[in-house]
C-alpha cells in the first residue's frame, strides 16, 4: 500500500472517484464538477489537495481535503471534504491508512486539527470513524448558503 499526491494528469480519476462517492450517498445527480473546473480549482488555484491509496499501481481509494483555520487554536486545521475507497478495496485498510496520513501531515503541517462531516445515515462509516477516535460534534449544526441564495447575499439582497 502506498500513497500518492494527486497531479493535474489525475484530473478524470478525481472526477471519478467524486461521482463514485456520489453515487453511494445517493447524491449523484447533485455532482455539478467537470474536469476543467476541477483542475482550475485543484491544480490552478491550488484550493485543495487529493491523495491517493494506491495498490499495484491502481489508485483505490482518495481523499480531497484543504486547510481550514481555527481561531481558538490559532492555527491551521486540514478539512476532510471526501474520504472514498473503491468498494472491491474495502476492509483492506485503506479507509484507515487515509485517514492515519492525513493525520501524519497535519501533524507535520503543525495544525490543531482533523475534521470532516459525515451523513447521519451512514452507519458503517460513523462506526469507523468512533473506532478511529473521532468525536461527533453534536452539539454543532450546519449551515449553508448556496446558488442564487448566495449571490442575492453576495449583491446585499435578503
Amino acid at each position: 500500500m502506498g500513497f500518492q499526491f494527486a497531479a493535474r494528469p489525475d484530473t478524470p480519476v478525481i472526477l471519478d472517484f467524486i461521482r463514485q462517492l456520489a453515487d453511494y450517498e445517493h447524491m449523484l445527480d447533485e455532482v455539478v464538477a467537470d474536469e476543467k473546473t476541477l483542475e482550475h480549482w485543484l491544480f490552478d488555484e491550488k484550493k485543495a489537495e487529493v491523495v491517493f491509496a494506491v495498490e499495484n499501481g491502481e489508485k483505490v481509494g482518495f481523499a480531497l481535503f484543504f486547510h481550514n483555520f481555527s481561531t481558538f487554536l490559532g492555527r491551521a486545521g486540514i478539512y476532510l471534504e471526501d474520504l472514498f475507497v473503491k468498494p472491491e478495496h474495502r476492509g483492506k485498510g485503506y479507509g484507515k491508512a487515509l485517514l492515519t496520513f492525513l493525520a501524519r501531515l497535519a501533524v507535520e503541517r503543525g495544525c490543531g486539527r482533523l475534521e470532516w462531516w459525515c451523513l447521519d445515515w451512514n452507519k458503517p462509516s460513523i462506526d469507523f470513524y468512533l473506532k478511529m477516535g473521532a468525536i461527533p460534534m453534536n452539539d454543532w449544526t450546519v449551515y449553508r448558503i448556496f446558488g442564487e441564495t448566495l449571490k442575492k447575499l453576495g449583491n446585499g439582497e435578503k
